[in-house]
């Protein structure tokens, strides 16, 4: 800190502007919580809402905005990470209908991503009007596809040899499955399988199969989750969702580490 407030006293008294190297350095990457693929009036996962907490803690290591305007190369300049939770299928109740992931949104994200990008997908708790076949369309660009098969709540212990996250507990709420295209050139990988031999907390589904993924396609870095509510103000407080708790979770230091990856930094 004092090397990085010298460096700006110095170009300050040369009269160099403020974007020295320095300043950049301490400049906090940009997170964008688009809300776009949200339905208008859906109140699951919002800014102030149940994703309150998340998106506080957060901020203090990233710059982050939310907002639903739509994604175009120009409003993702100087963006380093994107995260989307849940895009919607329906519309909620009498508001209009949701805008879905089209063309022109697939080729924007391909090239955020690949110009070096990082993009966060969460998939769903079940029944939360997660929209998959046009979702799907741009997952293909990543070597990933969603599929209709879950796992219920259980804590789920990472490899202590994995990268990123190995060791850390992840308090997972029940969500689909990701299936990956061997060979991909944006080079498709599992990070989380589940382990059958751990048993749900609640439910009777355990299906074996990859529920978070990493990939990287051309400098840019993507994460797909199969579940959304494991950040939820409840679900980091230990509180739980629908009277179902997943104690001794890491969610928010998960989340801290794949952030940072999928911005680079």
């Amino acid at each position: 800190m004092i090397c990085i407030c010298l460096a700006l006293l110095f170009a300050a008294l040369l009269g160099l502007p403020a974007t020295s190297s320095a300043a950049d350095a301490a400049k906090k990457p940009v997170l964008l919580y688009t809300r776009y693929f949200n339905a208008p009036g859906e109140s699951r996962y919002l800014p102030d809402g149940n994703y309150k907490e998340i998106l506080a803690k957060l901020r203090g290591e990233f710059e982050v905005r939310v907002n639903s305007d739509p994604l175009t190369e120009k409003s993702l300049a100087d963006v380093n990470v994107v995260l989307i939770a849940n895009p919607s299928d329906k519309a909620a109740g009498q508001n209009p209908a949701p805008h879905h992931v089209a063309a022109g949104d697939i080729a924007t994200l391909t090239k955020f991503t690949e110009r070096g990008g990082g993009l966060i997908i969460f998939g769903n708790q079940e029944n939360h009007n997660l929209e998959t076949t046009d979702l799907n369309k741009l997952l293909a660009r990543y070597g990933f596809q969603f599929v209709e098969q879950f796992t219920d709540m259980k804590r789920i212990t990472v490899p202590k040899d994995a990268p990123i996250i190995g060791g850390l507990n992840w308090g997972y709420y029940t969500g689909n499955h990701i299936v990956l295209t061997p060979g991909h050139a944006a080079k498709p990988r599992s990070l989380i399988d589940n382990d059958v031999t751990t048993k749900p907390i609640n439910g009777p589904r355990n299906e074996p199969g990859c529920l978070l993924a990493l990939a990287e396609p051309g400098r840019g870095r993507v994460v797909l989750a199969t579940d959304a509510g494991w950040l939820t103000d409840d679900a980091l407080a230990e509180k739980g969702i629908g009277g179902n708790v997943v104690k001794g979770q890491d969610n928010w230091e998960i989340m801290r580490r794949l952030s940072h990856w999928a911005a680079g930094h």
